[in-house]
């Protein structure tokens, strides 16, 4: 029984030998694993633990760059997303800068939408600026404004110093994918400015919106429709508004259409004071990372 012991033992050592060299494999590590099996376990890490286990070692980093690995990471339309958004699509990138590309924001439409992807969950988000909205009355000084500011992305928000009839239209052509989506209008009740490199904001001119609610409509193309109602009441603070759902289905359409509102069209009195900085189309399992002034 030793002699058949001894002699398993000299099977399994000339096996190690034949399979790894004169390795010991005792002090095999992570650097050891192919690439394709750390491809693999780098595949079911979100985009950005990927990052961080690249600098592990010479194996994680090759399979971070891996087509494979980052095919599973971009949107299911991303060949569209980017077409949409870059006028192309950039056929020389790996999948990796594709995703890279599409984390950035990206402008477009003369500058008044941003487009971008939730580095976690890949969802597509896209933000309209108030000049890339319809405004009742925004070329009459009188009425509005447009104020450079650094709490917009877009730079500039729209100032509502008093009207009788306010109403806030827009519409999106975009090719979401699948899934849930939620609008929201970015609003505050008031103007920002700097007092000595200190934020303030001026609250004097607001007026006549806690007397009836601000009515959201949202409507798309294939029969959606959202509608509710909501008094605006906090003021110096940047607020998402919720404007209505939306679902996108798995279909043959290459792009989702969208119209939607915002209104208080009681001319019994006048409101004002009211910034409008932008409508953003977020996943709804994202939307609890909007960022608030």
């Amino acid at each position: 029984m030793g002699v058949a012991h001894s002699d398993l033992h000299n099977d399994l050592s000339s096996s190690s030998s034949s399979c790894f060299g004169d390795r010991n494999l005792t002090k095999l590590g992570l650097g050891d694993l192919p690439e394709a099996c750390v491809a693999m376990i780098v595949e079911n890490l979100d985009p950005v633990e990927i990052c961080r286990f690249s600098k592990l070692n010479r194996a994680f980093r090759g399979a971070s760059w891996a087509d494979c690995v980052w095919e599973s990471k971009l949107p299911p339309n991303y060949r569209d997303v980017l077409e949409k958004i870059l006028g192309g699509f950039p056929e020389n990138l790996q999948k990796r800068d594709l995703y890279a590309c599409l984390c950035r924001i990206n402008s477009s439409d003369d500058g008044t939408k941003k487009v971008w992807i939730d580095k976690r969950t890949s969802g597509v988000c896209l933000s309209i600026s108030a000049k890339g909205l319809s405004i009742t009355g925004i070329d009459d000084r009188r009425y509005w404004s447009h104020i450079p500011t650094d709490e917009s992305r877009f730079s500039s928000v729209a100032y509502l110093q008093q009207i009788w009839w306010f109403e806030v239209d827009g519409e999106i052509d975009f090719p979401f994918p699948v899934g849930t989506y939620s609008i929201f209008f970015r609003l505050q009740l008031g103007r920002s400015g700097k007092w000595f490199g200190r934020r303030v904001c001026n609250t004097e001119q607001v007026h006549g919106w806690d007397i009836k609610p601000v009515r959201f409509q949202l409507w798309t193309e294939d029969g959606q429709y959202s509608s509710s109602q909501c008094m605006l009441t906090e003021r110096g603070n940047w607020i998402h508004y919720h404007g209505g759902d939306f679902v996108v289905r798995e279909s043959n359409r290459s792009s989702t259409k969208i119209k939607f509102s915002m209104t208080q069209i009681d001319c019994t009195h006048t409101k004002g004071g009211l910034s409008l900085d932008s409508v953003v189309v977020y996943p709804s399992s994202c939307k609890g990372q909007l960022k608030r002034f």
